[in-house]
């Protein structure tokens, strides 16, 4: 049974089926996946680009693309060009276009559109920007994207809880009310460990993506918070 929040305040679910639940004591929807989508949107979006979501495996990524004029960002295994590692997409001009297949934040992202609420994209390094812009809404949810595990299954991911948490923890001390979910992800924040210890990390570092954690673990480097608009990310600066 879903809780009827009142007031400010600001809660936390964990994947597509979690965004679904928050939709109804929502105002807005924030989608934290670290390793690596939200981080990979934050890039995008601070160097100009528009990112259409889409999940990963499902028919019509490339239709999509060609409709709305996009690179279609492939596979980290690929080697070149746009692809769903952070890392990649630094060089990224102006104006690019890009669908973002991805198993986790991209598919929760998609979810989170059919609720009809404005939907954002968090993560650490726009943790501040992003808690600042949400502020202009009474009741928050935050969805955690976690991973999966080898049947398909969500495995709530460490750098997640660590996302939400730091993000949460702008809100909290701006006066929100925490449910209890947000009031431990928040507390998780308060000796955080390296992103290269958590499963998800120890998988990229395995794979030769270092790079990406590091980029992931940056905390506060950007004021472009990345909003959701006729079901693309674009950016939008946050005063300081």
């Amino acid at each position: 049974m879903a809780v009827q929040a009142r007031g400010r305040f600001v809660d936390l679910a964990w994947g597509s089926t979690g965004a679904k639940h928050l939709a109804s004591q929502s105002d807005v929807l924030v989608v934290v996946d670290v390793l690596s989508f939200s981080t990979s949107v934050s890039v995008a979006v601070e160097r100009g680009a528009l990112v259409w979501p889409f999940a990963f495996g499902a028919d019509g990524a490339e239709m999509l693309a060609r409709e709305v004029g996009a690179e279609l960002a492939r596979g980290r295994s690929v080697g070149q060009g746009p692809t769903l590692s952070p890392a990649s997409l630094l060089d990224l001009q102006p104006g690019t276009r890009l669908v973002l297949p991805s198993p986790n934040g991209s598919t929760v992202s998609r979810a989170a559109i059919t609720t009809g609420l404005p939907v954002v994209s968090g993560c650490l390094r726009s943790a501040t920007a992003t808690a600042r812009w949400l502020r202009r809404h009474q009741r928050i949810g935050i969805v955690a994207a976690g991973e999966q595990w080898v049947d398909g299954s969500l495995r709530p991911a460490y750098e997640d809880l660590i996302g939400a948490g730091t993000l949460a923890k702008g809100l909290t001390r701006a006066g929100y009310r925490a449910s209890p979910d947000v009031a431990a992800a928040v507390a998780a924040t308060a000796r955080p460990r390296p992103l290269v210890e958590c499963m998800s990390g120890v998988e990229l570092v395995e794979r030769g993506f270092e790079d990406d954690v590091k980029l992931a673990e940056e905390r506060d480097v950007t004021d472009v918070v990345a909003v959701m608009q006729v079901g693309r990310f674009v950016g939008e600066p946050t005063p300081s």
